[in-house]
């Protein structure tokens, strides 16, 4: 069983650093062979997905957030974080966390089995 809850600030001003993190319980371990991802909502929109850390610490990020995203993990404390620089009122979305085993395929393309229950943030000075 994977459980994920996210937190991380309600607002952020535009040009600054948004930073999120997502904390993985139900006994799973950030090292099972699973792949870690940040997916967004905007408002009025569809799921975006964001980048994603697998179990062996790779990382991957969307090429159009690939230049000012970064994903890592803790695996002391069983969580892994994002950090989007030089936020916009365009990143306001709801952000989620998402876990799903390993399969073949690309981790933007999966049907993720499992899903915090998102965090919004709203970019605005």
């Amino acid at each position: 069983q994977v459980q994920l809850q996210e937190s991380g600030p309600g607002l952020v001003k535009p040009s600054q650093t948004l930073s999120l993190t997502c904390t993985v319980s139900g006994g799973s371990s950030l090292t099972s062979y699973y792949v870690w991802s940040w997916i967004r909502q905007p408002p009025g929109k569809g799921l975006e997905w964001m980048g994603v850390i697998a179990y062996d610490g790779s990382t991957n990020a969307s090429p159009s957030l690939k230049s000012r995203s970064s994903i890592s993990r803790d695996t002391s404390k069983n969580l892994f974080s994002l950090q989007l620089n030089s936020v916009t009122p365009e990143d306001t979305a709801v952000y989620y966390c998402a876990a799903d085993e390993v399969s073949s395929g690309s981790p933007d393309e999966y049907e993720y089995d499992y899903w915090g229950q998102g965090t919004q943030v709203t970019v605005s000075s």
